[in-house]
């Protein structure tokens, strides 16, 4: 499925039109995302979390913009609004996660924050009348059991703080759906350039407010730095929007809930964390619903041709 009349030729070139590649892509960067957990937690105890998520986003922002300038210079007015409202979901889900991790523990952030897997077909059918079928339903909800046994759930934790991460999980499910709705009509390139640096300048302009502004320093944060803006940031984000143009919403979701699970896993081998029964377990939960939302309709016996 090609981005829409909008798109241009080169940009188009760049799309996955086999499912499949798109899906692994996809399931890359979720274990790309899951591997910077380790070293974001390290960065962010050097330098506050609103200047490190500036330093992270502006950079990715510019250096997307700048390799797909010309797509960014043809794109028009509502692409540009497309966007930023693409940004300000993103900014809005970064931003709720941060601050609600000051109340809460990081196993009740972990916990909710991964409810996006669920709220994502939900707010499809409230919000647009789209019906995600049975398979996707089942698969969202074993993901999020998979989820509560990985992180131990929301146990405790202010309300305040529990809210605000509640807040991130359905910014992040509204970004997806409003990916899904732009990516089908603009170019991909220059929407990612779009909304990540407007979610750089929003956190620019928080840390200044707060008077978290730092100069990065120190090779734990400039390696976290380089890592996240150029490869979880430009690149993670560039295939998440390439990939919805072929990818569902509600797969898109599920895919990503792999995150955590990817999280404790690289946890385990870099950080030394560890996961008792009930953490691998809820992991092997969500990357089985993965494979089960693909292989079930596989497993189906084909319809009948009709007759005459």
């Amino acid at each position: 499925m090609s981005a829409g009349a909008g798109a241009s030729q080169g940009d188009r070139g760049l799309s996955p039109r086999n499912p499949r590649l798109a899906e692994g892509a996809l399931v890359a960067i979720a274990a790309v995302w899951g591997l910077t957990f380790v070293m974001v937690q390290d960065a962010i105890e050097e330098l506050p979390s609103m200047a490190f998520l500036a330093y992270r986003f502006i950079p990715a922002g510019l250096i997307v913009a700048l390799i797909f300038r010309r797509s960014l210079a043809r794109l028009p007015a509502p692409g540009w609004r497309a966007g930023i409202v693409m940004g300000v979901f993103l900014t809005a889900g970064y931003i709720f996660q941060t601050v609600g991790l000051e109340y809460t523990s990081a196993s009740n952030a972990g916990f909710i924050t991964g409810l996006f897997v669920v709220l994502t077909p939900l707010f499809a059918r409230v919000v647009f009348g789209v019906r995600p079928g049975r398979t996707a339903w089942a698969a969202a909800l074993v993901s999020a059991l998979g989820l509560l046994l990985l992180t131990g759930g929301a146990n405790g934790g202010s309300f305040k703080g529990n809210a605000l991460v509640f807040g991130c999980a359905c910014a992040f499910a509204a970004h997806i759906l409003v990916t899904d709705m732009a990516v089908r009509r603009f170019d991909v390139a220059p929407l990612v350039a779009i909304q990540l640096t407007f979610c750089g300048v929003v956190c620019l302009v928080a840390a200044a407010v707060l008077g978290d502004l730092e100069a990065p320093s120190g090779a734990t944060v400039w390696s976290a730095l380089l890592v996240t803006s150029l490869i979880a940031s430009a690149l993670g984000f560039l295939v998440q929007s390439f990939a919805q143009q072929v990818i569902s919403p509600a797969r898109t979701a599920l895919i990503l809930a792999a995150e955590p699970a990817f999280a404790g896993f690289f946890g385990y081998l870099l950080a030394g964390d560890r996961l008792g029964l009930a953490g691998w377990t809820g992991a092997a939960l969500i990357l089985g619903a993965i494979v089960a939302v693909d292989a079930v309709p596989r497993l189906r016996p084909p319809r009948p041709l009709p007759e005459g």
